[in-house]
C-alpha cells in the first residue's frame, strides 16, 4: 500500500528527500500500477473547480500575518507592487494561495516542491559553464510537499495572466492545461530514464530555439536568448553605482534602494563582516578560494520582487584587485509559506533550506550560491544579483501562441524539477496517458482565477478604505 497521507517525504543516508519511498516498487511497471491504484481514493477529475470553503479566512488577515518579520517600512511598498493586477496579487500571495491549496485532494506523493511556482518563476540563467539554460529561478518558498501544489500554482498563473491580457477565458484555461499536459507528458519520458539521466538532463537555451514551430518564435526566442547574455553584473553596476570621493558606491533609490547609516545602526558594518564570514563558511573549499579574491566596497538594503518586499534584502557590491564587479544579493529566508500544512522544514536555517532545495530542483545552481545566520537571528540565502536572468514578460502582453509556447516550457521544466526528488513513475501511473487531469486543473485554474480576483479587490477596497497602508512607486 501506498500511504497518501501528509508525512514528510523519506530521507536518505545522505539526508536528501527523495520522495515516496519505492524499495516495495523496484520496477517501473510496479511504480505506474501502484500510482495507477491512487485513483480509486483520489479521482483525477476530484482536482477540477474551486468553491471557497465555508470557514475559508479573510484574504486581507492573512496577508497581514505573512508580513511578520518584514521590514515594516517596506510592506506598503509590497501592497503597492501588488495593487496592479490580479496578476501582480497572485504574485504576492503565495501565503493565500498555500493556504487555499491545502484543502484540495492530494495523492500523498511528495516532491522537493517551488512553494512559489507562477510563471514568473521560470526564464534563463547561466551554469557555472557560462550556457544559458531555461528553469526555474526562485525557491524561496521550497519545501518537500505535494507534488500537485506547484502544478496547480503554475495552471493557475497561466489562466490570471492570460485573463490579464485581455485573451479571453478560453485561451486563459488552453494555457493552464497546456502546461499541466506538457508536465504530465514529460514526467512520463523521465519515469523510463536513469537517476543520472533525469539529474544530468537540462534545457538549454539553443534547444529552445531549435523547438520553435516558425521563423517567427524562432527569432523572438534568438533576440530573448542575445538580450539574457548582456543581463550581467558587468553591465548593471554602472547603472546602480557611481564614483563618491574615488570610491565606488551603490546609488540611493529610495524607498526601493538605500543605505544604512551609522546613525540609524552603528553596528550594521560589523554585522555585515560577520555575515560575510558565515557565508563563506558555506561555500564549498574551492569557492572560497573564488570569493576570496574580492573585497566589499558597499552594501544596500533592496526592495525585490513583489512576494518578498519587506524581507531583509541586501546587495553587496564587490571588487576584485583589479577592480573587476561582483555583485552578490543576500536575501532574508523566512519560514516557507508550505510549513503550516505540509510541515517543518528538516534545516534549522531557512537559508540552507532554500539553497539545498534549489541545487535539488534546479538543473545548474549559481556558483556563489550559500547561506549565513545573522547576529540578529534572521536567516540568509547568497547569489549573484544577476547572471543572465530573463524571464518571460508574459503578463505585458503576448500571443495567444506565445503564452501556449510558454506554458509548455515551463510544463516540462516543473516535470524535470519534479523528477530530480521524487518518483516520475508513481505520479506518471496517477496521471496516465489521457488528458484527464490536465483538464481537471483547466477547470480548477479558471475557477480559482475567479477566487484570485475577488481577493485582489479586496485588497484594493482595503487600500480604499484606509485599512492597509501602500505606497505606489514613481515609475510602477
Amino acid at each position: 500500500m501506498i500511504s497518501t497521507d501528509k508525512t514528510p517525504m523519506d530521507q536518505t543516508t545522505e539526508g536528501f528527500p527523495t520522495g515516496t519511498n519505492v524499495a516495495e516498487f523496484r520496477s517501473r511497471d510496479q511504480r505506474i500500477a501502484a500510482g495507477k491504484t491512487l485513483r480509486d481514493s483520489v479521482p483525477r477529475q476530484s482536482h477540477a473547480g474551486w468553491e471557497s470553503p465555508a470557514n475559508r479566512r479573510d484574504p486581507i488577515e492573512i496577508l497581514k500575518e505573512s508580513n511578520q518579520g518584514r521590514l515594516p517600512e517596506l510592506v506598503p511598498i509590497r501592497y503597492g507592487r501588488m495593487l496592479p493586477s490580479p496578476f501582480t496579487f497572485l504574485r504576492g500571495s503565495a501565503g493565500l494561495m498555500a493556504a487555499d491549496l491545502a484543502t484540495t485532494p492530494t495523492t500523498g506523493l511528495r516532491v522537493q516542491a517551488c512553494g512559489d511556482c507562477h510563471l514568473l518563476n521560470f526564464g534563463l540563467f547561466a551554469t557555472p559553464e557560462r550556457n544559458l539554460i531555461f528553469d526555474i529561478n526562485d525557491f524561496d518558498e521550497t519545501l518537500p510537499a505535494p507534488w500537485e501544489w506547484d502544478v496547480k500554482r503554475l495552471a493557475v498563473s497561466f489562466a490570471v495572466a492570460v485573463r490579464d491580457i485581455k485573451l479571453g477565458d478560453k485561451r486563459a484555461q488552453a494555457a493552464a492545461i497546456e502546461c499541466v499536459r506538457a508536465y504530465r507528458e514529460r514526467l512520463r519520458e523521465f519515469s523510463k530514464m536513469s537517476p543520472l539521466d533525469i539529474w544530468y538532463d537540462r534545457l538549454d537555451a539553443q534547444t529552445i530555439i531549435d523547438m520553435a514551430p516558425d521563423a517567427k518564435i524562432r527569432e523572438i526566442r534568438e533576440d530573448i536568448v542575445a538580450k539574457a547574455k548582456h543581463r550581467i553584473s558587468d553591465y548593471l553596476y554602472p547603472q546602480i553605482s557611481e564614483e563618491i570621493a574615488g570610491r565606488r558606491r551603490l546609488i540611493d533609490q529610495p524607498p526601493a534602494m538605500f543605505h544604512i547609516t551609522k546613525e540609524q545602526d552603528p553596528e550594521h558594518e560589523t554585522l555585515v563582516r560577520e555575515a560575510l564570514e558565515q557565508y563563506r563558511l558555506s561555500l564549498p573549499d574551492e569557492r572560497r578560494v573564488l570569493f576570496d579574491r574580492y573585497s566589499l566596497e558597499d552594501v544596500v538594503i533592496k526592495a525585490v520582487g513583489i512576494g518578498s518586499v519587506g524581507t531583509a534584502c541586501f546587495v553587496g557590491l564587490f571588487f576584485s584587485a583589479e577592480n573587476h564587479p561582483l555583485l552578490l544579493q543576500f536575501k532574508q529566508a523566512c519560514p516557507s509559506v508550505l510549513e503550516p500544512y505540509a510541515g517543518k522544514s528538516q534545516y534549522e536555517n531557512h537559508g540552507q533550506r532554500v539553497v539545498v532545495g534549489q541545487r535539488l530542483m534546479q538543473s545548474a545552481s549559481d556558483i556563489f550560491l550559500g547561506w549565513m545566520r545573522g547576529r540578529r537571528g534572521r536567516d540568509f540565502f547568497i547569489r549573484q544579483l544577476r547572471d543572465m536572468k530573463m524571464s518571460a514578460r508574459i503578463e505585458e502582453g503576448a500571443s495567444a501562441q506565445q503564452t501556449m509556447l510558454y506554458a509548455e516550457l515551463c510544463g516540462r521544466t516543473l516535470a524535470h524539477a519534479h523528477a530530480k526528488s521524487g518518483d516520475a513513475a508513481l505520479i506518471s501511473g496517477y496521471l496516465g496517458k489521457s488528458d484527464d487531469f490536465d483538464q481537471a486543473i483547466g477547470e480548477f485554474a479558471l475557477a480559482y482565477s475567479d477566487q484570485n480576483e475577488r481577493d485582489h479587490a479586496a485588497l484594493v477596497a482595503a487600500v480604499k478604505a484606509g485599512k492597509i497602508e501602500a505606497l505606489i512607486e514613481e515609475n510602477s
